[in-house]
């Protein structure tokens, strides 16, 4: 009983401690663990959006045509659909979730997958990126636009807003996705050998 007491509180104890009440356990567990790297993930591209800003800021060459098709005046104001202000927050947001990817890979789903798995991860997030810089673009625009009363009171929460929904967007299609897909994980030593 008093080597139960003393062992120490790790990251493997508490793994092995979901793992052995279940999968629903171990998912739920997983869940917490994806979460905590995507508060980091966020520290991460908060300070590198306002470096690369502070460096940016001169850079007003506007966006080719399949771009700005994207990032037009609705979606990220006027004045804005230049390079120097859609960058930073292309870069902050891939650097950032790559960091998170591996993190996640090492620690939370504890996987071995192939680098092509990594590559499908960036093209993937590429595209989620793109995506969920326009949603926050149009929710805010029509937020500001609307006539309903409650939300005119509150505009000033609406990137805010934005920003959770966007996230939330991408924990939603991400998260099954490197559980289930891309980070498949390990089979342990014994079903590895048994497996040749």
């Amino acid at each position: 009983m008093a080597d139960k007491e003393k062992k120490k509180l790790s990251l493997n104890n508490l793994d092995n401690a979901a793992e052995e009440k279940g999968s629903v356990w171990k998912t739920l567990w997983q869940v917490v663990k994806f979460m905590v790297v995507s508060g980091l993930v966020t520290i991460i591209q908060l300070i590198l959006v306002n470096v690369l800003f502070y460096a940016m800021k001169g850079w007003t060459t506007p966006l080719p045509d399949f771009l700005h098709s994207i990032f037009n005046e609705t979606t990220v104001g006027a004045g804005n659909e230049n390079w120097g202000y859609v960058l930073p927050f292309f870069l902050s947001m891939l650097i950032a979730n790559i960091y998170g990817y591996i993190q996640n890979k090492k620690t939370t789903f504890k996987s071995d997958a192939p680098k092509y798995c990594f590559v499908i991860y960036v093209i993937m997030m590429i595209l989620l990126i793109l995506f969920s810089t326009w949603l926050q673009g149009v929710i805010v625009h029509y937020w500001e636009i609307t006539t309903i009363p409650f939300f005119q009171k509150i505009v000033g929460l609406a990137p805010t807003i934005a920003s959770i929904t966007a996230g939330f967007v991408m924990f939603l299609v991400m998260f099954p996705m490197e559980k289930f897909v891309l980070l498949k994980e390990r089979k342990p030593a014994e079903e590895a050998e048994t497996a040749e």
